[in-house]
């Protein structure tokens, strides 16, 4: 029977798992980053209000627990940092993490100092800490907030490698701090040198003994999925740990090196390794949150005053949106993406963990008043950008319009996949309504947004979010069906466009009758065979849409486009893109040229994905 410490330990742990669940279910049921609900809990449970939480019954095992649970963290990050997502936006994602960073850490520094009279070694240790957003916040964000590919993969980048700089830039400061400044510039870039260095030797080392046992070690035919993902969790546990006994916070940029490796290796169940990592992170990342949470002490947020709460609104509303828009000039984020970024960069664990570990031993130098300042700062800016910036993130979104085309298929059968798959590849927002429970399972599991219910029913269809749906798609394996959600997607809601599938060609003209576009499944796949037949080379481009090329259609509607020739236009598109056709009163045009646009014009851009994409921006601008 446990006792003592035990005894208590085990409910306090049992309890802050189930919380986070709960958090993790209400997340995905309002759509709010699990960050939110899981900060509340800790706030709640900790001493400053009901006190049922105690982070002291850890005793000196929490920094321990914290810092493991932050190298599962930044690993699960790291991992699914692939590099043909940083191909979407790599010039920003780079200045971000340079340019970026040092305007976050000088700005912040500055503030720090005039707003709240810090030392400049106090003020540049709160900046350093501060410069991170953080895999913590990000990934919960994203989760809820499906932007565009370039969008995430910037700040999945950002918040992983400033994390891993911020923690180690904080170190070298601070032992600067304890130092007096001995040594100035030198020691503190010999301080940073060593812990990237140790961190890249011993991330590279795992990587290279993890990816070697899974692919030339038999690892028990029976049980080799699970012995996988038990030798990854492992390797990036040891990883940190090795590091870390050489160089404090080494382990974080270890746990990166690996992480990022091994995600971009062609690993054996990876699925498998993926699938596990995720619920042991969404684990430790509810201990890490909820404990730190109930660290704070209002006490000392209160003490900073007005001072801190303008140095909080300086790094949220004029450092934040400046480094985003310098960061990415020249780049092909949207001005709506660029304020998105702007007004979504919560920090996250690793500053919170730092600074504690910080004000323990400034307080034990007598630099009562430095603890203070750290701590607080730190705290403060961590939770009022998560309650703001993740917690509106949604709504943040929604009002500058950067998630991708809603898209609601009915119908997870094999058409219905194939087609979320295609427009998923693009950066679409999909959701798949299914009926069946297996097959929600299936569609669920291949990484789809799946809800459960009839699309028959008007309901259903706004649960789904029909409301805000730009194309609403029937492709189910009954006609009658597919017409009855025709039907009623064009009289209860206002979608852009209804495509309906007809199984029996015979059905065609009942659907046309509604002034629904129809696709005949057995006329489709006859065309296709002819292409395959009479226009192979086009057959096989077209198989590529949405991948390394694309087509898309838009109304010309801008002043950029009515009363120009497509001769004048040409020069403005970006390369590797051209207008292929050009329609006008339900009539198709080659247009050379001297074809004039006018406006309600429909023009078909051809070309690589990118370019595609890049045009149909410059365009058809945004309001």
């Amino acid at each position: 029977m446990a006792t003592g410490e035990g005894a208590i330990l085990i409910p306090i742990v049992a309890g802050i798992i189930g919380v986070g669940v709960v958090a993790q279910v209400l997340s995905d049921r309002f759509q709010v980053p699990s960050v939110v609900f899981l900060i509340a809990a800790g706030i709640i449970l900790g001493p400053e209000v009901t006190g049922i939480l105690n982070p002291a019954e850890f005793g000196t095992a929490l920094p321990a627990i914290v810092g493991l649970s932050v190298a599962i963290i930044v690993f699960e990050g790291a991992f699914h940092l692939r590099i043909d997502k940083l191909r979407e936006a790599p010039k920003a994602t780079l200045q971000l993490v340079t340019v970026g960073a040092l305007i976050a850490l000088v700005g912040t520094a500055a503030a720090v100092r005039f707003f709240l009279g810090a030392a400049w070694d106090v003020s540049f240790l709160v900046g350093s800490l501060l410069v991170a957003t953080g895999p913590t916040v990000i990934a919960p964000i994203l989760e809820v907030v499906p932007v565009r590919d370039r969008v995430g993969a910037a700040l999945d980048t950002e918040g992983i490698v400033n994390d891993v700089t911020a923690a180690i830039t904080a170190v070298a400061i601070f032992e600067l701090i304890l130092l007096e400044g001995e040594g100035g510039l030198i020691t503190f870039g010999f301080l940073l040198a060593e812990r990237l260095a140790f961190g890249l030797l011993f991330g590279v080392g795992v990587a290279a003994a993890v990816y070697y046992a899974l692919q030339y070690i038999d690892l028990s035919p029976g049980n080799a999925p699970q012995n996988a993902r038990l030798l990854v969790l492992a390797g990036a546990l040891v990883a940190f740990a090795g590091a870390n006994t050489l160089a404090s916070e080494a382990g974080v940029a270890a746990v990166a090196v690996a992480g990022m490796l091994l995600g971009n290796a062609d690993l054996p169940y990876e699925e498998d390794i993926s699938a596990f990592k995720g619920d042991i992170t969404l684990i430790v990342l509810s201990f890490v949150f909820i404990t730190l949470a109930a660290l704070i002490e209002f006490s000392v947020l209160l003490k900073l005053g007005i001072g801190g709460l303008a140095v909080v609104a300086f790094i949220a509303l004029v450092l934040r949106p400046l480094l985003v828009f310098v960061s990415s000039i020249g780049d092909r984020f949207t001005r709506e993406e660029k304020l998105f970024m702007s007004f979504v960069g919560p920090r996250g664990i690793i500053p919170a963990s730092v600074a504690t570990l910080f004000a323990i031993e400034l307080r034990s130098a007598g630099m009562d008043e430095a603890a203070d300042v750290l701590v607080g700062t730190v705290f403060l800016t961590i939770l009022l950008t998560v309650v703001f910036e993740a917690g509106l993130a949604r709504r943040i979104a929604e009002k500058l319009n950067v998630i991708p085309m809603r898209v609601i298929i009915v119908g997870g059968g094999r058409v219905g996949r194939a087609l979320a798959a295609r427009l998923a590849d693009r950066g679409e927002n999909v959701v798949i309504v299914e009926t069946d429970q297996e097959t929600i399972q299936t569609v669920r599991d291949e990484g789809f947004t799946g809800h459960h219910g009839d699309g028959t029913d008007t309901d259903v269809l706004r649960s789904a979010g029909a409301d805000n749906a730009k194309i609403i798609v029937a492709a189910t394996g009954d006609d009658d069906a597919n017409l009855l959600v025709s039907q009623l997607s064009q009289s209860k809601f206002s979608p852009e466009r209804v495509i309906a599938r007809a199984n029996n060609p015979d059905n065609v003209d009942a659907f046309e009758e509604l002034g629904v576009k129809t696709i005949s499944s057995s006329l489709a796949t006859a065309q296709a065979i002819d292409n395959f037949i009479e226009r192979p080379a086009l057959a096989d481009w077209m198989g590529e849409i949405g991948r390394s090329g694309d087509v898309q259609e838009i109304e010309v509607t801008s002043e950029l486009l009515v009363g120009k020739t497509i001769g004048e236009i040409g020069p403005e598109l970006p390369d590797s893109c051209l207008i292929a056709l050009v329609s006008r009163d339900q009539e198709a045009f080659v247009p050379d040229d001297n074809f004039t646009l006018q406006q309600g014009d429909r023009i078909t851009f051809i070309g690589r994905s990118d370019s595609v994409r890049e045009a149909m921006e410059w365009a058809h601008p945004r309001e």
